[in-house]
């Protein structure tokens, strides 16, 4: 009896071995490697590649600012009235600061939304070196604001930045701030332009640096002068169980002939729902003891712009 073949596929084996046998040992090697690497590459793709996904938008905070009638809430020696201590239950001695912003003259800065800030208290043994980017909220709408500065690196990703929402009487503002200090002695005084200058570039954070292209920031502080300082007094009080604070700035008149008290009550909390339902009780208490000057707080344009 005739044995049975198995079918075999001729052509195809015999064309497998007139091309194993017309390559190299060396060849074939490397042929079979890059082959079998090149499926287990695929297959991790497929099972090992992290995803990469984008950095959600920051969480901010609420600061609620609120401008307040000097001539009505001040003494003849700039202090606060009584009505005013007892209203917000202001008890204690206040805090004294001196504050100064760093610009160009034609404030290449604030031209990009960046202001730096130089503070010194009078109780701390420190510099204050704030450098902090602005975002306008366009009709309230907060996350569109958010996601605005996610799509230039201000995220949730970087913890470095303190995100908080600036909600004055019609504005509000988005804001991104990272505090740096330097050692100092205690009391009221301040650094020359050249040491501030020399102590804001060395802890200059790289998202102003970039912020038109690598080593613009640098250049442009380093271009920069004080203006200022305001010798700010800073009251602590008590609105509904939460913290209020209560500044006097007396700012530099427009005719540089003598000072004009801008006065700003404030208080933060992380909630939306807090700020929002505390500053409607705020604004309504100014409005009945005849205090609440209808504008926004605009001191540091104020204090850039005078001095």
């Amino acid at each position: 009896m005739d044995k049975v073949k198995e079918p075999q596929s001729e052509g195809v084996e015999n064309s497998h071995m007139s091309l194993f046998k017309s390559l190299h040992p060396r060849k074939l090697v490397r042929k079979v490697t890059v082959t079998v690497l090149g499926s287990s590459l695929l297959l991790a793709g497929w099972s090992v590649l992290p995803e990469v996904n984008a950095a959600s938008n920051a969480v901010p905070g609420y600061e609620v600012k609120f401008l307040m009638n000097a001539n009505k809430v001040l003494t003849s020696g700039g202090g606060l009235n009584p009505a005013v201590n007892q209203n917000f239950d202001i008890v204690s001695s206040p805090e004294r600061l001196l504050v100064e912003y760093f610009d160009t003259n034609s404030l290449d800065l604030g031209s990009e939304d960046w202001n730096v800030r130089l503070r010194k208290k009078e109780s701390k043994s420190d510099y204050e070196l704030t450098y902090k980017k602005r975002f306008d909220v366009q009709n309230g709408q907060i996350d569109a604001a958010l996601t605005t500065a996610n799509a230039v690196g201000f995220d949730s990703s970087d913890d470095n930045y303190k995100a908080e929402v600036d909600w004055g009487y019609n504005k509000q503002t988005l804001s991104f701030s990272v505090t740096k200090s330097k050692k100092a002695s205690k009391g009221l005084s301040l650094p020359s332009n050249e040491k501030a200058l020399e102590m804001l570039v060395s802890e200059i954070p790289g998202k102003l640096d970039k912020t038109r292209v690598k080593g613009w920031g640098t250049t442009t502080l380093q271009n920069s002068r004080a203006h200022g300082p305001v010798l700010v007094t800073k009251y602590s009080g008590d609105f509904n169980g939460i913290e209020v604070y209560i500044e006097v700035w007396p700012i530099l008149n427009a005719a540089g002939t003598g000072t004009e008290s801008l006065v700003e009550i404030s208080f933060k909390t992380d909630q939306y729902a807090q700020a929002a339902a505390q500053r409607t009780q705020l604004m309504n208490e100014l409005q009945s003891e005849g205090w609440l000057v209808p504008a926004d707080s605009l001191k540091t344009n104020l204090i850039l712009d005078r001095y």
